[in-house]
């Protein structure tokens, strides 16, 4: 049997949500510090002869003053606004494209979450035990392996890059002046791109386990999902306390309403129903109160109590009892049905009163639709 401390659920909607108000999502820096390096490598590689040729107009510029030229203050700030006009573009633009790859690296995994819950600092993480045990724990190994790989992997690349640039290095003295050092800048720009390139095996060992180690540590125990379930669902002991005491006030309430009825129909063991019909009013017979077994018997007796007649039709009592909740008018396809027990409970009424002859017994097969019978 599996212990019941050991974590084997997938965490819940809530504490996924909490652990996203309090920071802990998962987030893979080799991919935020790989996407950043190989976009602005990319970005060099794409503005870098700009670039380059931008720097060069203003050097070349800067060392072909004139002494009075030197001397003038006012020339001074004209090659200020000359340099960024001139280097301003290229750059801003390398700079954009490194920014659209920093804010989408650390994105990529996890989305976007912003809270201060995470930024606030903690006391735990100032604890020495704490610390040597994440130094020396299974998170500090995976670490050191990545380490070591980054180490090797991007020393191989960069022997490889050596030894592909090395015959265009070696005779870049024999090109022309300047020629030479845009074509240098070329060299150095694809060298760059390759070395940032050399990072993307080991993002893609990291993503996958940085999203497997964050699962990992948001697994709940069995004990821990039940216990998040009674606290945002409530208890459940709590809640059928909760519904005993609104079926008793329902039930109050009902029973309050049956000396007002015209009729109460019974199955005499298990069903009653009392029903109010206002004959001037446009709306069908009302049920005011229904009850089964105990609460049955009660509204017999509330119903005797109060001299309201109380007339035995089991199919018709299990009809309504089904079909009708208490304050609703009873289903059309009882109409008929009901109509003729109105009809029999007024005919006794006006009988008893001296008003008319007693009326024959109430007719057992009542006009009930087969769909209706229960």
């Amino acid at each position: 049997m599996a212990d019941s401390s050991e974590k084997t659920e997938d965490p819940t909607s809530k504490k996924t949500g909490d652990s996203r108000k309090k920071g802990q999502i998962a987030r893979s820096k080799e991919l935020s510090t790989t996407l950043v390096l190989v976009g602005s490598a990319a970005a060099f590689i794409l503005m870098g002869e700009q670039i380059a040729t931008a720097i060069f107009q203003v050097t070349q510029r800067t060392f072909t003053l004139s002494r009075d030229e030197t001397y003038d203050f006012n020339h001074m700030f004209q090659a200020w606004g000359y340099a960024f006009e001139t280097i301003s573009v290229p750059v801003l633009i390398y700079m954009f494209i490194a920014l659209v790859a920093g804010v989408y690296g650390t994105i990529a995994l996890g989305g976007y979450n912003f809270t201060w819950q995470g930024a606030a600092p903690k006391a735990n993480k100032l604890n020495p035990l704490a610390g040597i045990k994440r130094m020396f724990g299974m998170n500090g190994l995976v670490e050191l392996l990545k380490a070591i790989a980054k180490f090797i992997v991007v020393a191989s690349m960069a022997y490889g890059s050596l030894l592909l640039f090395q015959d265009e290095a070696l005779h870049l003295d024999m090109e022309l002046y300047p020629r030479n050092l845009f074509h240098a800048m070329e060299l150095i720009s694809w060298a760059f791109l390759m070395l940032c390139c050399a990072l993307i095996p080991i993002a893609a060992f990291d993503v996958p386990y940085q999203s497997w180690k964050h699962n990992k540590e948001m697994k709940m125990t069995k004990q821990e999902v039940k216990d998040e379930r009674k606290n945002s669902e409530g208890d459940p002991q709590v809640k059928g306390r909760i519904r005993r005491l609104q079926y008793q006030a329902a039930a109050k309430r009902m029973m309050q309403e049956v000396p007002k009825a015209d009729v109460v129909v019974t199955n005499p063991t298990h069903y009653s129903v009392a029903l109010k019909y206002d004959p001037n009013g446009e709306t069908a017979p009302i049920l005011v109160a229904k009850g089964s077994d105990e609460l049955a018997m009660h509204i017999r007796k509330i119903a005797g109590a109060h001299g309201v007649p109380i007339v035995s039709s089991p199919p018709l009592a299990r009809a309504i009892f089904h079909t009708t909740e208490a304050n609703r008018e009873i289903p059309e396809k009882l109409f008929m049905a009901v109509a003729q027990v109105l009809a029999y409970v007024y005919q006794v009424k006006a009988f008893k009163k001296g008003k008319g002859k007693r009326p024959p017994p109430l007719r057992k097969d009542l006009p009930i639709p087969e769909d209706m019978r229960y």
